[in-house]
């Protein structure tokens, strides 16, 4: 058996270390993503798309039908894993820890899963253990939650007794049961009727006002320009703006709309709104769309093509401010998406 050199000591052989996970930075983005794309076979659904969310703010991703929305979400929340870039979720790299970093998401789905066969407040307690929650701790917050959500009085109600907008208030409750640090909602509002939609929005004030991060997908351009701190556009998997609501209406459209509509012209000079369009609005508008009937006119000063259409007795008109509408229509088109 070989000795120790003299004046040395053998040296007890140790296990290796295991490698240190990296915590979570409390003060970093609750969301990072950096060049993300995501590829289905050839077809490029997120192609390149940079997202980074400031605590405390809501950020509304807006797109038409197939834009790459859902699928950011996706890979975002780890359901779907990125061909290519990098995501950081509450501070972790994700998908190598989504299951962690979802642990402080709150998320809010399209359609309401909320399980039929338990009450308002057993769909509560059922999902906080998914966070290892105790029951204590989760029933002390449900009297809370459900008057967040106006259903006190519904406590012992089944699924099957609620109204689609007090399903989804519930729905909202239950994506705070752990007391997210970011919440994520994926067209939270459709389907609803005014006022279900308008006690959704106060209820997300709420939340805002004190502090909780905000990530919304919406199809409603009043939505995210009531709730919205910046708004992004995505459209073919590219982000194609990102600002504040009134930063893309000054930065993208003119600051008036007159939409015109009805009927125009005798005999040979053609009628309708169409036929109006081509013979005038240039002369008028800087820019002017037709789309079936209407023609839309985007002007600085309203008040020559106001008084022109009020020497058109066929014709009727609407005149207003631009919107976030008029923004999202003339960066993606009119065309109808499937």
């Amino acid at each position: 058996m070989a000795r120790a050199a003299p004046g040395s000591a053998a040296r007890p052989q140790t296990a290796a270390m295991p490698p240190q996970r990296e915590a979570p930075s409390p003060d970093g983005p609750p969301l990072e993503i950096r060049g993300l794309t995501k590829r289905y076979g050839a077809a490029v659904v997120v192609a390149g798309v940079d997202i980074t969310l400031r605590r405390g703010e809501c950020f509304t991703l807006l797109g038409p039908n197939g834009a790459g929305k859902t699928t950011t979400l996706r890979c975002a929340l780890g359901l779907s894993a990125p061909s290519s870039g990098t995501i950081r979720l509450a501070g972790l790299p994700v998908p190598a820890r989504a299951r962690e970093a979802r642990m402080r998401v709150g998320i809010v789905p399209q359609i309401d899963n909320l399980d039929p066969d338990f009450t308002c407040a057993e769909n509560l307690l059922v999902y906080g253990r998914y966070f290892g929650l105790r029951d204590a701790e989760i029933a002390a917050r449900i009297p809370e939650l459900l008057a967040f959500a106006g259903l006190e009085g519904r406590r012992d109600d089944r699924i099957q007794t609620l109204s689609g907008g007090m399903k989804r208030r519930l729905t909202l409750a239950r994506a705070l049961v752990n007391r997210p640090d970011l919440l994520v909602l994926d067209e939270p509002t459709t389907g609803l009727d005014p006022q279900a939609r308008h006690l959704i929005w106060e209820r997300l004030k709420q939340l805002i006002r004190a502090g909780t991060t905000v990530l919304l997908t919406t199809h409603f351009m009043d939505e995210a320009e009531r709730l919205a701190d910046r708004v992004a556009i995505l459209d073919a998997g590219r982000i194609l703006t990102e600002g504040s609501p009134r930063e893309l209406i000054a930065r993208h459209i003119e600051p008036q709309v007159v939409e015109v509509f009805g009927d125009w012209g005798d005999g040979d000079a053609g009628h309708g709104t169409p036929a109006w369009a081509a013979a005038h609005a240039s002369r008028y508008a800087r820019r002017h769309e037709v789309s079936g009937e209407t023609a839309f006119c985007y002007v600085e000063d309203a008040a020559p093509l106001l008084a022109h259409l009020a020497q058109q007795p066929g014709l009727r008109y609407l005149h207003r401010p631009a919107d976030l509408e008029d923004v999202f229509l003339k960066l993606t088109g009119r065309e109808l998406r499937d």
